[in-house]
């Protein structure tokens, strides 16, 4: 059951893929729905459950009957209750969250909040453990690099992992225009798929290109098996402002993933046919 849309804050392009893969393999989405009840029918391991939900855009109401019901509820920044009003630190009403500057600063200068508690930044262990690194080398060892939340890797482990680096394409277009970027992308089939000939035409990899700056690479992006590893790799390069032609110059590994990111050439605004025929 999906409230709204699949992956909020991921690239949206992707999270339908991943999702239309999902189906294909036997996953039903119930979209635009939230749940309001669960009943128990009859107790047991597993038992029967009722699901009641109400359509998120009109009166429409959903009932089902389940064995199991797995709700994921999200997070919650406990900030109400620790006193931060007393020092006078803001946090979105909205969402308990804190607003800080680009060295985690908030609005009460000798105060600094780092992780999953920041407004409008990622929820991710490893961007906290960066982030509190960085602020304690300002703070203590002089240094003045501070942490970067564009170009953070991550990975969605859904059966067919997606992995993700900068910017979503949407964010791109409303940060750069639309004008301003080029978007290579291309089908791939994986060799271990191509063998049994499975899912032809179903991994998916692209690249957001600012045009007036040499071409470089603002989004990365790839849905296939070992997604996260590709990105990882990736990643480096892009914090050292990777461009569209490194990434041609650069002799592929055959036949891997990875290698499509090499020899992509086909443009969104071109409208070509991105179809494979094979690895």
């Amino acid at each position: 059951m999906v409230r709204s849309i699949l992956l909020r804050g991921f690239d949206q392009e992707m999270a339908e893929k991943v999702g239309a893969h999902m189906e294909t393999h036997g996953v039903k989405f119930i979209r635009k729905f939230v749940p309001v009840q669960v009943e128990q029918l009859e107790e047991g391991t597993p038992g029967r459950l009722k699901v009641t939900a109400k359509s998120t855009e009109g009166s429409e109401i959903f009932e089902e009957e389940y064995n199991t019901v797995l709700i994921a509820v999200g997070r919650d920044a406990c900030t109400r209750s620790i006193g931060l009003e007393t020092i006078g630190v803001k946090i979105n009403e909205k969402n308990g969250k804190v607003p800080v500057n680009d060295e985690e600063q908030t609005n009460v200068p000798y105060v600094y909040a780092i992780g999953d508690i920041l407004d409008g930044k990622l929820e991710l262990t490893p961007v906290a453990i960066q982030a509190g690194k960085l602020l304690a080398r300002r703070l203590y060892g002089g240094s003045s690099t501070k942490c970067d939340y564009i170009n953070v890797p991550t990975t969605v482990f859904t059966p067919l992992e997606y992995g993700s680096c900068g910017l979503a394409e949407e964010r791109a277009v409303e940060e750069y225009g639309k004008q301003n970027l080029e978007v290579y992308h291309t089908l791939f089939w994986p060799l271990e798929w191509a063998i049994p000939g499975r899912d032809n035409n179903t991994c998916y990899a692209k690249i957001i290109c600012s045009k007036h700056d040499n071409n470089r690479v603002i989004g990365f992006h790839v849905l296939g098996p070992n997604a996260g590893e590709v990105t990882q790799g990736f990643a480096a390069a892009i914090k050292c402002g990777l461009t569209k032609e490194l990434l041609d110059e650069t002799i592929g590994i055959h036949p891997t993933c990875a290698e499509v990111f090499t020899t992509m050439d086909i443009t969104k605004s071109s409208g070509q046919d991105i179809t494979q025929r094979g690895c």
